[in-house]
């Protein structure tokens, strides 16, 4: 997969191909990552990609020549018709759906934006989508978009250690993840449920599937309004519902 960033900041996306599973995954060939700058499309000494907004008000807004320049030359050294992605605000909001989407293209652009936004002709021009990763501002679109770079990579097949990790992160069936635990058994005045020391596997695999459900339940509800649970689902959440109001009584 090849991902290109437009960014003013390339020192900063050179960070994410340093580390983890996105800096294996580019040493081991599977991503190729690079940069496009558009001060490098400036046209004056001062290599100016920014300017005062009609209508006044504050701060300034990114100019259509250079990021449109930036873009086409990124363009230039990608498959045919790759998205381009600007990372915004405005844009409907990343999840592990849109990543699992995105994984299975031969590459993507993205594009980060500055100051107070970006010229919305070139929005119109050369953007296909935008996405954001809440109801929050950032300085700027870096950040997001090595959110999406780490996300996406993680589920290109190699990336990894064993590619079921993948399907069992948050997210991967629409619910939180369950409980993890390692040694020792018992610390703090804590032990690690009895069910996960048991070696009966399709009991733990229903308990996980209980903790799933439940955990999502109290801490995300919303994510059990878009699914549609089916009877296993109903008999555990209500188990898990019922389990820890006895607890805590």
């Amino acid at each position: 997969m090849q991902i290109n960033v437009v960014t003013l900041f390339p020192k900063m996306i050179a960070e994410v191909a340093r580390y983890g599973v996105v800096g294996r995954a580019i040493s081991s060939g599977l991503v190729e990552l690079a940069c496009e700058n558009p001060r490098d499309f400036a046209t004056d000494i001062h290599r100016t990609v920014d300017d005062r907004p009609y209508g006044g008000g504050p701060g300034m807004v990114m100019k259509f020549a250079p990021v449109a320049e930036a873009i086409e030359r990124a363009k230039s050294k990608m498959p045919d018709d790759v998205p381009v992605i600007c990372l915004s605000p405005q844009g409907r909001r990343f999840d592990q759906a849109t990543a699992a989407r995105l994984s299975v293209l031969p590459g993507v652009i993205m594009l980060a934006g500055r100051y107070e936004g970006i010229d919305e002709r070139l929005m119109e021009a050369s953007v296909d989508e935008e996405l954001s990763l809440g109801d929050f501002v950032l300085s700027g679109g870096e950040i997001a978009a090595m959110a999406v770079i780490d996300s996406v990579v993680r589920l290109l097949p190699g990336a990894l250690g064993k590619d079921e990790s993948a399907l069992q992160d948050s997210f991967s069936d629409g619910l939180l993840d369950h409980p993890h635990y390692t040694r020792p058994e018992s610390i703090a005045g804590r032990n690690v449920p009895e069910v996960l020391l048991s070696g009966d596997h399709e009991r733990i695999a229903r308990w996980r599937r209980k903790q799933a459900l439940g955990r999502s339940y109290v801490r995300r509800p919303d994510l059990l309004t878009r699914l549609e649970l089916d009877v296993e689902q109903q008999t555990l959440l209500a188990e898990y519902l019922n389990e820890n109001a006895a607890t805590e009584e």
